[in-house]
């Protein structure tokens, strides 16, 4: 049985879930989000409860055991605290700037790079080089802040580019002087 499949998910005040075939619907108060669950799985709410079972021990049921209890888990926290990503912009001359929703980075390209918010996703802007991408879909906010890094990578010389909050970039070594 999988360890993490079998643990039952508690489901805070607020919260509504509810299940319809293999959807299953999850509203708070920071918004609504739904998912379709895999085929031999089945979800059921019982007594404040969400309970996830599989019907049999073949391989791909006990890989999508545990998987789908956690999207479902990371529904529940989503609409209820939200997720956030930080990201850094480190470099000189590198700035960020909140335009509107939309964001817009110089980062030394010979024009600066705007970047319009996906649907259920935000941006914040603090100072001039920190950026948090904020909403209640984790797969959506992670992927948000990945397209943002994806501008300008951090390099290995000295460090330049859009990096995740606390993210340590491994430098190399520079040329080797006379």
């Amino acid at each position: 049985m999988s360890r993490i499949g079998r643990l039952p998910i508690d489901i805070p005040a607020g919260v509504t879930v509810s299940v319809d075939g293999q959807d299953v619907a999850v509203k708070g108060p920071k918004g609504e989000l739904s998912l379709t669950v895999a085929r031999p799985i089945e979800v059921k709410v019982e007594e404040g409860q969400v309970v996830v079972t599989r019907p049999d021990d073949e391989r791909s049921s006990r890989s999508l055991h545990g998987l789908t209890r956690t999207l479902i888990n990371n529904n529940i926290i989503g609409v209820t605290q939200g997720y956030t990503k930080g990201l850094e912009v480190v470099g000189t001359g590198y700035r960020v700037a909140q335009k509107g929703s939309s964001i817009e980075f110089a980062l030394g390209f010979s024009h600066p790079v705007l970047v319009d918010p996906p649907a259920g996703i935000s941006f914040t802007v603090e100072g001039n080089n920190k950026v948090t991408v904020s909403g209640i879909d984790k797969q959506a906010v992670g992927e948000a802040a990945a397209n943002i890094r994806k501008i300008r990578k951090p390099e290995p010389y000295k460090g330049k580019g859009v990096r995740y909050a606390g993210e340590v970039v491994r430098r190399k070594a520079g040329k080797a002087g006379k």
